[in-house]
Formats: structure tokens, sequence, C-alpha cells
């Protein structure tokens, strides 16, 4: 089992797809429906054996829910805030920019 390379609360960017995320969740392996995992096309479908991010998504236009697999994900450095609407209820934004799980929003 691999050990995850990004943490909850760290904002992240798809490297194929034009979004950006924070981590609420991972998984240590894919843990979505096999027609989720069927739906991908072949050629860029990820391998199942490697921890899967949910992510507090957006993009240009929206906001929304994202499962995406470390393959795809790099860290994001922009430092550009997040907007999504659902990060006040899971985070606090700390003085260094960063988000902090709050405490009742842990497991």
């Amino acid at each position: 089992m691999k050990t995850a390379k990004f943490a909850i609360g760290q904002v992240v960017r798809h490297r194929l797809f034009p979004f950006r995320g924070v981590v609420f969740d991972v998984d240590p392996q894919f843990s979505n429906t096999e027609e989720w995992y069927e739906a991908i096309p072949a050629e860029v479908r990820p391998s199942k054996d490697q921890p899967f991010y949910h992510l507090l998504a957006e993009n240009d236009e929206t906001e929304y829910i994202a499962y995406v697999s470390e393959q795809n994900l790099l860290a994001d450095q922009s430092g550009e805030p997040m907007r999504h609407p659902q990060l006040s209820e899971l985070f606090t934004l700390t003085p260094d920019g960063h988000y902090a799980l709050k405490r009742q929003a842990r497991h």
C-alpha cells in the first residue's frame, strides 16, 4: 500500500484538466464504483492501486466535488485563494494561507 503524497487541507491541481481543489479525504486505493471507473477513457484510466483524493474542486465556471487519482495531481503553488462554498464548513484558513481541518470535521 502506497503512502498518500498529498495531505488533508492541501491545495492541488489536476495534471491534465484546468481545475484545482482542496483535499478533504483520501482513499488508500480506488474506492468508487466500477461504473465510475469504466467511464474513464481507457487511454487515461488510472491504476486502482494508488491513493485517490476527494477534493472540494473548482474551475473557472463552477465548484464541485472531484475524485482524482494521485498520478493526476500536482501540488498547487499558485497561492491563489479557493472559493468553494463548502470550504468554510470543513476548514479554517490559517495565517500562512493553508487550510486546517476544523476540529468538528475530523473523523
